[in-house]
């Protein structure tokens, strides 16, 4: 509790300025512009709808011995919950989607809050993330860094049948778009995991049986881009490509920050990024007997935080959602358009054919699942070692 307060006196001392400038300029969060001489209160009400997750206190302790807070340690885990969570809005409310306080929402609404509290049977918690990430050789209550997060969150959304995602990856810096279209089309097939077995470990990760995800079909796809955009300081070179990210009508906008401080970036006025900010503990919150969630804790309600873009770490993670196969074929010819367009120093590739020299992509399958706890991690292990031998081969 005294590091966590000390990084929230840090943060605010560095990069909190609570309100917006007077200008001209316009403000991008996540594919939407705003004006501040205009529609201040439009741009307020939109950050403030996004999910919210920052460090909690007295959970249940992480794999029954472990730490009942991520106070300290838990910032890069929250921000990815709260890209996930904004793809899942997107999903599911739309990108438009409006929350404000003591409003009722939709059931659809509490359902995703459902998927990221802080209890160990529930799908994208703080304990099965921490858990997961073991096999990425994270120890419980170590920091992640962006890519971590994303292979974490790869592998939790096998076991996801009510959002029915496809998670892409990039390695390499380089996005293939025949290896997506193959992962987004490919039917979903029945795991071959008797009924007797599957059903101990669904209230944690199987949430209920999506029959409509059996079907064949586009995926809604979640893609993750990890990059590194320098050595010890963000290269000037890709400052306008990566504000371009935000403009784009899929973003989901961007995980960093700064070494062992993660932050999840929205948006971008000018020359300076603006995040929601996870170092701020709160006490655990849990699901009403109805089903429903007290949520006022989840939406930031103040002016965002805002940073100069030069003082990222350069090391990051963008985000896109593509509901339908038509956001990806824009999505792709926006990067074309707007991130290829330099022909040097190119923030990442976009292919159409998988490289001959990569191993073959097999798109990923659940994995047999007969328990709860460790006995999950080690079911991931052939996960694990193809990608091992993935990474091998491309090096």
């Amino acid at each position: 509790s005294v590091l966590s307060r000390y990084e929230n006196q840090i943060t605010i001392l560095s990069d909190y300025l609570e309100e917006f400038p007077e200008t001209d300029e316009p403000v991008w969060i996540l594919g939407r512009q705003h004006h501040l001489n205009t529609d201040k209160s439009k741009l307020l009400l939109d950050i403030s709808a996004r999910l919210w997750f920052t460090y909690r206190r007295k959970f249940s302790p992480i794999g029954g011995t472990g730490p009942s807070s991520d106070a300290g340690w838990g910032c890069m885990l929250r921000c990815g919950q709260m890209m996930l969570a904004q793809a899942l809005i997107c999903r599911h409310l739309g990108r438009d989607w409006q929350w404000e306080k003591h409003k009722k929402q939709p059931e659809e609404y509490h359902r995703i809050l459902r998927c990221f509290l802080d209890r160990k049977d529930c799908c994208y918690s703080i304990h099965q993330m921490a858990q997961m990430g073991v096999g990425e050789g994270k120890s419980i209550g170590e920091w992640f860094g962006p890519n971590t997060v994303a292979q974490v969150l790869k592998k939790l959304a096998l076991f996801d049948e009510w959002n029915s995602l496809a998670v892409y990856v990039s390695m390499d810096n380089t996005v293939v778009i025949e290896d997506i279209k193959k992962m987004c089309w490919f039917p979903a097939q029945s795991s071959g995991i008797p009924h007797s077995s599957a059903h101990l470990h669904r209230s944690a990760l199987g949430q209920n049986r999506n029959t409509a995800g059996l079907c064949p079909g586009w995926k809604p796809l979640l893609l993750i881009i990890p990059l590194r955009l320098g050595i010890n300081h963000i290269n000037p070179v890709y400052i306008d490509a990566f504000k371009e990210c935000f403009k784009m009508p899929q973003s989901l906008g961007a995980l960093g920050g700064k070494p062992n401080n993660a932050y999840y970036f929205i948006g971008f006025l000018g020359n300076e990024l603006i995040y929601l900010d996870p170092h701020t503990t709160q006490s655990f919150v849990d699901s009403e007997e109805n089903g429903t969630v007290d949520d006022e804790s989840f939406h930031c309600q103040q002016a965002p935080h805002r940073m100069k873009i030069m003082n990222l770490d350069p090391s990051v993670a963008l985000g896109f959602f593509c509901k339908e196969e038509c956001d990806f074929d824009n999505w792709c010819s926006l990067v074309q358009k707007e991130i290829l367009k330099q022909q040097s120093l190119r923030m990442f590739e976009l292919v159409q054919k998988h490289p001959p020299h990569w191993p073959p992509f097999i798109p990923p399958t659940k994995p047999e699942v007969t328990t709860t706890g460790a006995e999950l991690i080690e079911s991931t292990d052939k996960l694990f070692e193809l990608e091992e031998e993935f990474e091998i081969l491309s090096v």
